[in-house]
């Protein structure tokens, strides 16, 4: 993997990292139905002012395509997550979203997407060695709403991974910003009759919609652009490996600007999620500074 692919995907867990922080500031105030709608038009008018600049049209003979993939990479997990931050910590979220990277290498395999290796595997091992290490979940009582709450993460963990296969087929014969507006606007016409029922409920008060802001302008719109770029240039696996760093972007984000204590095993555990991530995606920086001092005459 190219070095600019591993960066990109080391800016994509910090950008979603701190999307867990603002959905339990916006989440309890907006409700997850609207909440999930506002997120999702704002990303797609974001993504279609972009394509009007550069001019691109949009691929409506692929709506059906788009809708799919919408519907797992956008519409559902957004909601489940929305929906699990009034019930779970973030902490308890970022840490389950990290199972996204389990589905979505068994289901890559399966779609002859990606070739599971003894390598990919042990890095999955690794990274989830590291979230525990990072997260330092506190005792919460298994109520029902706690379990379903868990299995909504999962749930949506679960989407993220089946949809990322299909997300590089998608690559061949779509643009990426094509495809980033395209299962956006899908997702919004799917969501959005929930989002009208709900409108009532909320309260738009301004924490909320900054929060909102950040969420579909940054981590939704922009965010989902650069994650479909780099997806046509790796493996659906490596694409998948952010997955394991949201959690100490998510911890470290919320011990700075909400004052959450930060664990011990941050530093350790940051060190195996990157030894993990450079086993799930083949980026050996060593190699790559030894190439480079091999290179120099």
């Amino acid at each position: 993997m190219k070095t600019r692919y591993f960066v990109q995907l080391i800016a994509l867990s910090a950008l979603w990292g701190a999307s867990f922080l603002f959905l339990r500031v916006a989440s309890p105030v907006l409700g997850p139905n609207v909440l999930a709608v506002g997120r999702i038009g704002l990303a797609t008018v974001t993504l279609a002012l972009i394509m009007a600049a550069l001019k691109q049209r949009w691929p409506w003979r692929h709506w059906v395509e788009l809708t799919r993939l919408g519907a797992l990479s956008v519409a559902v997990p957004f909601l489940l997550y929305a929906w699990a931050a009034l019930r779970l910590p973030a902490g308890y979220s970022a840490l389950l979203n990290s199972t996204v990277v389990v589905f979505g290498t068994l289901a890559a395999a399966w779609m002859k997407e990606d070739t599971l290796t003894a390598r990919k595997l042990a890095g999955c091992v690794v990274g989830f060695a590291g979230v525990g290490l990072i997260v330092r979940l506190g005792p919460v009582a298994p109520t029902p709403e706690v379990l379903l709450a868990t299995l909504a993460c999962i749930g949506a963990a679960a989407c993220y991974g089946v949809s990322t296969p299909l997300m590089k087929r998608a690559t061949k014969h779509m643009e990426p910003l094509a495809i980033a507006a395209g299962i956006h606007l899908a997702s919004l016409v799917v969501l959005l009759p929930g989002a009208l029922w709900s409108w009532p409920q909320a309260r738009f008060t301004e924490g909320a919609m900054a929060a909102l802001l950040v969420l579909g302008v940054v981590t939704s719109g922009l965010a989902y652009w650069l994650h479909v770029r780099v997806i046509r240039h790796v493996t659906p696996v490596a694409a998948m490996s952010p997955a394991f760093m949201i959690p100490v972007f998510g911890v470290t984000w919320g011990h700075l600007f909400l004052g959450e204590p930060l664990g011990s095993g941050i530093w350790s555990g940051g060190a195996l999620i990157l030894l993990a991530i450079a086993l799930v995606t083949g980026f050996n920086p060593v190699q790559k500074l030894l190439d480079a001092a091999n290179a120099r005459p």
